[in-house]
């Protein structure tokens, strides 16, 4: 699973997250969610920026194509889950993996339904920069990371390697990995997903050596190229226990979920939203134009949408 962090509620507009602090979506609910006879949707987005990109070129089309007013909220994963069940919001373009919350939701309360696939494979791993790994090879192999370990102290992890984390709320089983793969690295914290950018951006910058957890699909690979180290293989309920954790993290086809409800009366948005597919390529193009070239969300995805007539029409 993975889980980012979350900001105060957005409405009516879509912003690249900075900061971080859990949203209570009791209080902070869409004025627009669930409106009954009104043309407008409301969409959950996540602090991290290939979702916001997934909202953009949704609410996009919503709002220029079919007409809709599109309303955002910015929330936690799993808060988001009970917002959708509540009908607090509309629709989830990308989640990574809860089935805690799919049982709960879909399969026993059936207040979510699946909105199929988003056409995008996610995957958590430990990556350091290309450079440092074409200088030694069997970094990518984690039983060589010890040999190593002195190379990536900070003053943050003492006379410890470093590894380099997001934010303390992230849900990661790097603490558990370190712990039971006996490795001689102090996980830490960046505190936010931009800050961690900016150490990777900085030590990139430096040519300096870095282990840092990442995920992908991520734009910042096309910036900083990195090289994964291959943890012990991920394997069917291996990370069940998140105390006994002792591989690494498996390929996630994402998701989308729509409230039931919505699914059912939504009309062309909530046919839209179903159909709505695409690939990394298209999740990247977007997220680059938004956080490197800083692109408003909207003036990308109108770039974007200007650009693929032939894929966007397929979803109408």
């Amino acid at each position: 699973m993975r889980i980012r962090t979350s900001a105060t509620a957005l409405a009516g507009t879509l912003v690249l997250l900075t900061g971080c602090g859990a949203a209570d979506m009791t209080k902070q609910a869409s004025p627009f969610a669930d409106a009954q006879g009104s043309n407008t949707v409301t969409l959950s987005v996540q602090s991290w920026v290939g979702a916001q990109s997934n909202v953009a070129v949704a609410q996009y089309i919503l709002e220029h194509k079919l007409h809709y007013r599109v309303d955002t909220v910015q929330v936690d994963e799993v808060p988001a889950w009970d917002a959708l069940s509540q009908g607090r919001v509309d629709a989830l373009l990308e989640d990574w993996g809860h089935p805690d919350q799919e049982k709960r939701y879909v399969d026993d309360k059936k207040t979510i339904t699946r909105g199929g696939g988003l056409g995008v494979t996610g995957h958590i791993g430990w990556y350091v920069p290309t450079y440092f790994a074409k200088q030694h090879p069997d970094i990518t192999n984690w039983k060589n990371l010890d040999k190593y370990a002195s190379l990536f102290r900070t003053a943050e992890s003492g006379a410890k390697g470093q590894l380099l984390d997001g934010s303390p709320s992230y849900v990661t089983n790097d603490k558990a990995l370190v712990k039971n793969l006996n490795l001689d690295y102090q996980v830490v914290f960046a505190g936010s997903e931009a800050a961690q950018i900016t150490q990777i951006r900085q030590f990139a910058k430096e040519k300096k050596p870095f282990l840092t957890y990442w995920y992908a699909p991520q734009w910042l690979f096309e910036k900083v190229p990195m090289t994964e180290v291959k943890l012990p293989a991920y394997k069917e309920g291996c990370d069940t226990d998140p105390a006994k954790v002792a591989c690494g993290y498996p390929h996630t086809p994402l998701q989308k979920y729509l409230n039931t409800d919505f699914a059912k009366d939504g009309g062309k948005a909530a046919a839209f939203l179903k159909k709505f597919q695409w690939t990394t390529a298209d999740q990247n193009a977007v997220s680059l134009m938004i956080a490197d070239q800083k692109l408003t969300p909207e003036e990308a995805a109108e770039k974007w949408v200007d650009s693929h007539a032939s894929t966007w029409k397929k979803w109408l």
